[in-house]
């Protein structure tokens, strides 16, 4: 097996790869996320373990970015940070387990050949679309009937949100922990604020629209019906 492993703290990646390598796998070892992400697209790997907390490229980001680029290697996400709230995000975010730190290795391992034997997923979309909308995740890119729209980071977060529930009703709740991070109200109105800003760019300057408030509940975007 070959496994790609992307951990900074340089006594947790030597007992690691020394383990695994005595296994029998063949265990790359990258200390820094960015040059994981490219490692991770150029070459083939049967499973991933990568650390939360990196530098250049944290591991989140890097697993989002991975997704994006519709690669579907197994990954496993070796970090301290072992809240529920901290699993559910790692998870959310495209990893396939999660183990904390401190760690047996013989549970990784396990871990590990488990992911491995799992049946190959279908490709990850990299683009979304509903009605003449369309969501390029991979270039960032925002399309109406052939026509571009520029979207802010935030903006572009919210939309993918909600067009990858659609028809659903996403609650404001929702909103405020997937696109901001918010995991309590912070009493402001950013959420509604930046659904009309997203309503004026994708809705407004076209006939038909996509997005629509649920009263008492939140928002839903979805084709005519």
């Amino acid at each position: 097996m070959r496994i790609l492993l992307i951990e900074d703290d340089t006594s947790a990646a030597d007992y690691v790869a020394r383990g695994l390598t005595e296994q029998g796998h063949i265990c790359d070892v990258l200390s820094e996320g960015t040059d994981g992400l490219f490692q991770a697209t150029r070459e083939s790997y049967d499973v991933l373990v990568v650390d939360r907390m990196l530098p250049g490229l944290d591991g989140l980001s890097l697993v989002r970015a991975l997704r994006a680029a519709g690669r579907k290697t197994p990954v496993l996400f070796l970090t301290a940070l072992g809240g529920i709230d901290d699993r559910v995000e790692g998870l959310e975010a495209g990893g396939d387990d999660y183990l904390t730190k401190p760690f047996a290795f013989a549970e990784l391992l396990a871990r590990v050949n488990a992911l491995a034997r799992r049946p190959v997923l279908q490709e990850v979309k990299t683009t979304l679309r509903i009605a003449d909308l369309d969501l390029d995740l991979m270039r960032r890119r925002a399309t109406r009937g052939g026509q571009s729209i520029e979207l802010l980071p935030k903006e572009f977060t919210l939309l993918e949100v909600l067009m990858r529930n659609e028809g659903r009703v996403v609650t404001r709740t929702m909103l405020l922990e997937r696109v901001w991070d918010f995991h309590f109200d912070p009493k402001t109105s950013v959420v509604e604020t930046h659904i009309s800003r997203l309503r004026a760019k994708i809705d407004k300057p076209f006939e038909v629209a996509l997005l629509h408030t649920v009263k008492n509940m939140g928002y839903s975007i979805h084709a005519p019906r």
